[in-house]
């Protein structure tokens, strides 16, 4: 096992066992304020941990999120239209020597453990609230 991966296994584990004892403490409150920027270094910080972890060879690469978005909807311009991105596409150019199958382990295991994917894909409960000043 390399030092990166027997690090990263050793950071995790004490939270690993906390979570574990007390599923509370590992319901937690992020926030953020950023476009298709934030699913693009979700899945790249995900990748990498994930590559780690299983001592998959990645060099490095890039992350390209892109959506499509009808303006009419967020306009006002066509009731019809709806107002949010109706596809999102997730592209993973990596440069690595990881073999086919350690390639889609990578993409499965980064598309189960990314935080924003995850969120985009499930819809949770989203509630909005107006403070005044």
């Amino acid at each position: 096992m390399s030092d990166a991966s027997e690090e990263l296994r050793s950071r995790q584990a004490p939270l690993k066992e906390r979570y574990r004892e007390d599923a509370a403490a590992a319901v937690i409150v992020l926030k953020a304020a950023a476009s298709l920027e934030a699913l693009a270094a979700c899945a790249g910080v995900t990748l990498r941990a994930v590559a780690t972890a299983l001592e998959i060879p990645v060099r490095g690469g890039r992350i390209e999120a892109e959506g499509d978005l009808d303006f009419r909807g967020t306009l006002g311009v066509s009731k019809d239209a709806p107002v949010g991105f109706m596809t999102i596409r997730l592209r993973f150019l990596l440069d690595t020597d990881a073999s086919p199958e350690q390639q889609a382990t990578l993409l499965k295991l980064t598309e189960r453990y990314c935080v924003v994917l995850r969120t985009l894909r499930t819809s949770p409960v989203v509630t909005a609230t107006l403070l005044a000043a």
